[in-house]
Order: structure tokens, then sequence, then C-alpha cells
């Protein structure tokens, strides 16, 4: 499989299908990886990478810090994965595309439309991520993590992610980077000997910043209510992906179309058709 270096970070990638371009951010938290369009919850029961690839060219890609793409030691940011989705449209030669974004991947999507909306068609926001029990157990799941350094240490961190397949979204203590630490013994090395305040500043500010509200993290409202990019929006229904963060970007977003439907009756037939008509649509209406 592809990888391309954007922002200084190695980017797994892979294109599928044909037809217009469709940039797709994938669901999985911290475990980002392109096969959880696949592998994870509705979107493996919908199959619809392989329905949107009979029309569309899908790229998908490991989010950075997830699968094997590689990682930086900062501060995490909603700017950092926007960083890396528009560079692997550079990479791809894709000046303009539609985008899709599963859970958390709908902060992405959106982050990017607000930082270059002429790249951008329409937009596909399947099952946002947020709500007040998502933001408590992001939070929650980070000072795991920082309780486990402060005790074992930043060496018994990454001995830890080496013992394990699991990544910080299913075993909190191995942290953000754990998928980088497996891979990467020279990154291994510098995460092991970073200062341990200095540390805790980029895990407490990645936490504080990335998952600073009730709602769907990433954009400003303000951003988001003066942005005409066309979108669909569909909800989810759990604590992860709370029904009012759909409704926060239906408030907020001027043009968009709202499939007010149950998570139950969203399914292999009904689903990937209704994103279908959207994109098909949006193409109509940007000729």
């Amino acid at each position: 499989m592809p990888t391309a270096v954007i922002d200084g970070i190695s980017t797994r990638y892979e294109v599928t299908g044909d037809g217009p371009p469709l940039l797709m951010f994938s669901p999985g938290g911290f475990d980002s990886s392109l096969e959880a369009w696949r592998t994870t919850g509705v979107y493996r029961r919908l199959g619809l990478l392989d329905r949107l690839a009979e029309h569309y060219t899908c790229v998908t890609f490991d989010r950075r810090e997830s699968g094997s793409s590689g990682g930086r030691l900062e501060r995490l940011s909603w700017e950092g994965y926007v960083r890396q989705g528009l560079g692997l449209l550079d990479h791809l030669d894709i000046d303009r595309a539609f985008l899709m974004g599963g859970c958390v991947g709908c902060s992405t999507a959106a982050a990017l439309a607000v930082a270059a909306p002429g790249r951008v068609a329409g937009m596909v926001l399947y099952s946002p991520a947020g709500g007040v029990h998502y933001r408590r157990k992001q939070h929650q799941r980070f000072d795991a993590h920082l309780a486990y350094a402060a005790e074992h240490g930043l060496r018994g961190v990454v001995d830890l992610a080496r013992s394990t397949g699991e990544g910080f979204s299913k075993e909190p203590r191995v942290g953000p980077w754990s998928h980088v630490l497996r891979r990467d013994a020279e990154f291994a090395k510098e995460y092991a000997d970073c200062d341990p305040e200095r540390y805790r500043t980029l895990v407490t500010g990645s936490a504080r910043l990335l998952f600073d509200r009730d709602t769907v993290p990433g954009v400003e409202p303000e951003d988001l209510l003066t942005l005409r990019v066309p979108a669909l929006i569909v909800p989810g229904q759990d604590t992860s992906h709370a029904p009012s963060a759909a409704r926060y970007l239906q408030e907020c977003l001027p043009v968009n179309e709202y499939w007010d439907v149950p998570v139950a009756e969203q399914t292999d037939s009904t689903a990937p058709e209704r994103i279908l008509s959207f994109l098909s649509g949006a193409c109509l209406s940007d000729m």
C-alpha cells in the first residue's frame, strides 16, 4: 500500500474506485486507520466504501498516529489533521474533492472545509462524534494515560505499547502515540527521553484543546455559520455520537441536508443510496 510524506509525517493511503474524488476521514477515534471503513461498527454493516467506490475515487488513509502512518511528538490538533488531509490531496494532484467523515472524522472534514472551502465540493458527515459524555470519556482517557506515565515513566509506556496490539481508544494507558511507538524505534527513543513535564504539557494541551466543548469538536460555530459548502448530516445515537451533535451541525451549517432517520433504519440498502443521492446532487450544483 502506498505512503506519502505529508507535513513531515509518513501517511499510508489507498485509492479505490473511479469517478470524482472523495477524501474519506476514517472513524475509530485515535485508531483511525483506513481499514476502519470496512471493519468498524456501522460502517462495516453498511458496506459504504465498496458502494461509494462504484461511483467515486475514494481516498482513504491512516490518520497521523494511527494505523501504519507516522507521527510526531507535539501537541495534537485539528489543524494538524487538516494539514494531513490537504497534503494528501496535493500529493495526489487533486484540486477539489468531496469529503466524508465518519465518527470523529467529521470534525476533521468540517475543519478542512473551513480552512480551504474552495477545495471542497461537498461533505458527508456520518454519525458525528460529540456530546457531553463523549467529551468526558476523552478526558478520562488522557487522565488514565498520564497516571500510568507518572507511575511507570515514558519507557514504561513504550514497553506497554509494544506488549499489546491495542491502541489508545481501547487501552488508554498506552497513549495517543502507541501505534508509532510500535513501528518506529527512533521515535520510541525520542519519546522515552522526553522531559516528563514537557510531555505532560503536550498531553494535557492535546486533551483540553481537542475536546473543548460538549458538542462536535474541532471547528468554531461562527466559522460553520459562514461556510457555504453543502453538507449531508447523518445522526448517530449513542454516548459517543450524540444526536445533539448532529443537530448542532444542522443548526450551524447554512447549506445542509439532515437525514432524520434512526440508526436502526440506516441500512445497507438505504444509507449508501442516500449518500450517493446527495453527492450526485452536489455534483450537479457544482457544475
